[in-house]
């Protein structure tokens, strides 16, 4: 039985599902002829406009967090209820390694397949409703998926989106980790 509020069911669940897309991506790329591994390539450049891609993403996350008003609190308390503790419980280089395989998972099928067959539009929808966490929540995946697909399109490299959305991803995981331990004081802080 899987336990969630175990750290080490967490982590296995989340990387086995989040490369359980990297699976979905190859076997759509394969029926549709669309490889996309092909459109990555190592540069530094590329990651370093990733990086700082993900700051300002960053940076409205931190804001809404901070100053959860209106439809941003159901938000909030979702997010601190459902993957709070379970991300409490995991240590930084967890969460950096879960950020990590969606990044790379996520934007394989999002900009790496479904983008060349259905457009920017079309994927940064599908990317917000594959968020539904809320429909705001929605909402704002769909619109970082449009934005998302604007730096795939400025550098032409799955990279630099891969990239921001990883690091992004850690600092959001971080953000929630941080805010569930607060609610909940863990008993041996030393252990995190």
């Amino acid at each position: 039985m899987i336990d969630l509020a175990n750290r080490s069911d967490f982590v296995k669940l989340a990387v086995l599902f989040e490369s359980g897309l990297i699976v979905v991506a190859v076997a759509v790329g394969w029926m549709f002829d669309v490889e996309p591994q092909a459109r990555i390539e190592w540069s530094v450049a590329d990651i370093g406009w990733g990086v700082l891609f993900a700051i300002p993403m960053f940076g409205l996350f931190l804001l809404g967090w901070r100053f959860p008003f209106g439809p941003l609190r159901p938000m909030k308390q979702f997010l601190l209820e459902s993957l709070g503790p379970p991300m409490a419980a995991c240590r930084w280089y967890d969460l950096a390694a879960i950020a990590a395989v969606a990044g790379v998972s996520e934007e394989l099928l999002f900009r790496g397949v479904l983008y060349p067959l259905t457009g920017k539009w079309i994927s940064g929808v599908l990317f917000g409703l594959a968020h539904f966490i809320t429909p705001l929540y929605a909402l704002l995946a769909g619109l970082a998926g449009l934005a998302l697909g604007d730096l795939m399109e400025r550098t032409n490299n799955l990279l630099a989106p891969m990239v921001a959305h990883g690091v992004y991803d850690f600092l959001a995981f971080v953000a929630v980790a941080r805010g569930a331990r607060r609610q909940t004081p863990i008993s041996n802080p030393d252990e995190y």
